[in-house]
């Protein structure tokens, strides 16, 4: 990666003029402020020059917009990285070096930034914005990427939320992951560009390791999934197939582990998706309909469990180490952020007696197809009298019913087309009814508390990807409380665990404990 914004050293502060180093007052002479968000410039001790707030400043600000340079990838390479621009400049995305103007140069580097900044390639400028609230006198740092040409000096002080009048009643945890579900079309993206892998240390949340042989040698230990595939008869149209397959938007990261296409006899069958309902084909081309089987669920780790898996559909071959959670990418991080702010918004807002449990499954990051919307459900026990109705059970329930429905329409339309339902048809109903597509695979749940074992196992009966969760119940929970359901020996299916780091909360919430069973 390219030079980032360079954290000043002491040459740089001795290059300071006398008009800058003025800037050191107190943050509470406005006349020092620099633009209209009140910041301002200080020396920091071993880092050099920074910038401060004057004033408290709220999630997702505009900070600061600031102009660019453009230079030429020829006259950077062969005049720019010789001087000391090479510390300042930002890689643009067409492969020019930027240099930003007014404040964009100051901004130093912190592991936990409160800063974050999007390239605005149209009107080549930078604009940076608040990740969460900013106190008075705090420094604003971004985040320069992992491979720093420099040793950091320290991190941001991490300060306590100070509150408008009119959040007076809003907890500082809330305050300080508020992001707008309904912000404006620039996504404000991270330092690095959002497909950039992250290391496991920089992720905001921790994998809990399920200590469980994962190597799946009997048939009986397999985990499989429906998929739906198609037969081609012809093997001159497998080529047509592919293509029309990549642009169909029907690929996810799901299928990954598995071959496209599997021959036996003398009939090619293209592996298609694991949608709920039969893709749509192409008409022009001599195939059969769309049907269901099984596949398993991941890659083949062992030689053996290859062979046994090869028996259902051609499987890649992958050994790995045991336990090695999935990469996740930035854009990834933005996803899952969103969701956590999301259930923490929503359980803010809980104003009767039910307790503050908040469930959430988002569309797919990688496929969302797989689901059309978001689910949200909240702890209803309270007012509905109901032990059952736990918000992990309850979020559950409503993508049942949402799929149920959709495809008793489905269904209902295809009838309206010809004087009696086709056979298939019905077929499908009985299926989907009995519960043959199970409902949560390859999706996430994000969920205030840990599960507890009921709603642990309902999520491993339901084929859950992985569950994110805040606030750990080690007295009842099931995802590594009082214990871990998918980590079992015995389980037809395990699904990925992860913790959300306690100190991307900021201040602990103080009406979410471990006293409730979630």
């Amino acid at each position: 990666m390219a030079a980032l914004p360079f954290t000043a050293t002491a040459s740089d502060s001795a290059s300071i003029s006398s008009g800058e180093t003025s800037t050191k007052k107190s943050s509470s002479q406005s006349d020092w402020t620099l633009n209209d968000q009140g910041c301002y410039i200080k020396i920091a001790e071993g880092k050099g020059r920074g910038v401060y707030a004057s004033r408290v400043i709220q999630p997702q600000t505009v900070i600061e917009v600031s102009p660019v340079l453009l230079f030429s990838e020829s006259e950077y390479e062969d005049h720019g990285r010789h001087t000391i621009l090479d510390h300042y400049t930002f890689k643009w995305r067409d492969g020019r070096m930027a240099l930003a103007l007014g404040l964009g140069s100051l901004f130093n580097h912190s592991t936990h930034p409160n800063v974050t900044y999007t390239l605005d390639r149209a009107h080549e400028c930078i604009k940076y914005a608040s990740v969460r609230t900013i106190n008075p006198d705090e420094e604003l740092c971004i985040f320069y990427g992992h491979k720093l040409w420099f040793d950091p000096v320290g991190i941001a002080e991490t300060l306590e939320p100070q509150l408008s009048l009119d959040q007076h009643d809003q907890p500082a945890f809330f305050d300080i992951l508020a992001i707008d579900d309904e912000g404006d079309d620039t996504e404000l993206l991270g330092p690095d560009d959002p497909n950039d892998i992250l290391e496991s240390d920089s992720l905001p949340f921790i994998w809990k390791k399920l200590q469980v042989d994962e190597e799946e040698e009997n048939m009986d230990d397999i985990r499989t999934m429906q998929a739906w595939v198609v037969d081609i008869p012809d093997s001159k149209h497998i080529a047509t197939m592919l293509n029309w397959l990549k642009r169909s938007g029907l690929e996810s990261d799901t299928l990954a582990h598995l071959k496209r296409i599997r021959k036996k006899d003398c009939t090619s069958t293209l592996l298609l998706s694991v949608s709920s309902s039969a893709p749509l084909l192409p008409t022009n081309v001599d195939i059969g309909d769309p049907y269901q089987v099984l596949v398993p669920c991941n890659p083949a780790l062992t030689q053996t469990s290859l062979v046994l898996k090869n028996t259902l559909w051609p499987t890649v071959y992958a050994p790995r180490r045991k336990w090695e959670p999935e990469k996740w990418s930035i854009a990834k991080v933005r996803w899952a952020r969103d969701a956590i702010s999301h259930i923490l918004r929503e359980s803010n807002q809980i104003t009767s007696d039910e307790l503050p449990v908040i469930a959430h499954v988002p569309r797919p990051f990688e496929d969302e197809a797989q689901l059309p919307r978001s689910f949200t459900a909240k702890d209803t026990r309270i007012s509905t009298a109901h032990p059952l109705h736990h918000a992990a059970m309850n979020v559950i329930r409503e993508i049942a019913d949402f799929r149920a429905s959709t495809s008793s329409s489905d269904i209902a339309a295809d009838s309206l087309m010809s004087a009696s339902p086709p056979e298939d048809s019905l077929e499908t109903s009985c299926t989907s009814s009995n519960g043959t597509n199970y409902l949560l695979t390859g999706l996430t749940l994000f969920i205030t508390h840990e599960p507890c074992i009921m709603c642990s196992m309902a999520l491993l009966h339901s084929r859950v990807k992985e569950v994110f969760y805040i606030i750990p119940m080690p007295q009842t929970g099931g995802c590594g409380g009082s214990a871990c359901l998918p980590a079992l020996r015995g389980v037809n299916h395990r699904y990925s665990i992860a913790h959300w780091r306690p100190t991307e909360l900021g201040a602990a919430p103080a009406h979410l404990d471990e006293k409730i069973d979630a």
